[in-house]
């Protein structure tokens, strides 16, 4: 018997994605994506609960979050998760979940100037699948720089 490993979320860009370009022309965009859950407390106080995703996105996909995702985008994932480790710089293994991306929807509107230079407001949703089956590249299992496997 086999499981499921899905993950949902709606959420915006905690920053602009980082688009790394690898051998072989193939492209992956990670960025963080904050998601919030309000709830009101015992005295009626709304309490706002953020959590913080790690996202990564492999493929023809990458060119469409390089040209429109940045800080603050509101999106639609699905995805799934992810746990792997590695060793710090002190010796120490560390464990990252991340969602694998496979479909990203992108949610909102932008504002665009139209031919008699008048701001106009485009509604936007676009629906763009991933290529995940393929394995990480050892080049991205850590980041030499700081040890940090994003």
């Amino acid at each position: 018997m086999s499981g499921v490993n899905k993950v949902i979320l709606l959420g915006n860009l905690g920053k602009d994605p980082e688009v790394r370009s690898l051998e072989g022309g193939k492209k992956v965009a990670k960025f963080s994506l904050a998601t919030t859950e309000s709830y009101k407390d015992r005295d009626g106080n709304r309490v706002d609960n953020t959590e913080w995703h790690n996202v990564e996105f492999w493929g023809a996909v990458v060119d469409t979050i390089e040209k429109y995702l940045k800080k603050g985008s509101q999106v639609y994932i699905e995805g799934r998760l992810r746990t792997r480790s590695y060793d710090d710089k002190d010796g120490i293994k560390r464990y990252v979940t991340e969602i694998v991306g496979q479909q990203l929807n992108l949610i909102g509107s932008k504002t665009q100037e139209n031919n008699n230079g008048e701001a106009t407001t485009v509604q936007q949703h676009a629906v763009v699948e991933s290529m995940v089956n393929e394995p990480l590249p050892a080049a991205l299992s850590t980041n030499e720089e700081d040890g940090l496997p994003f």
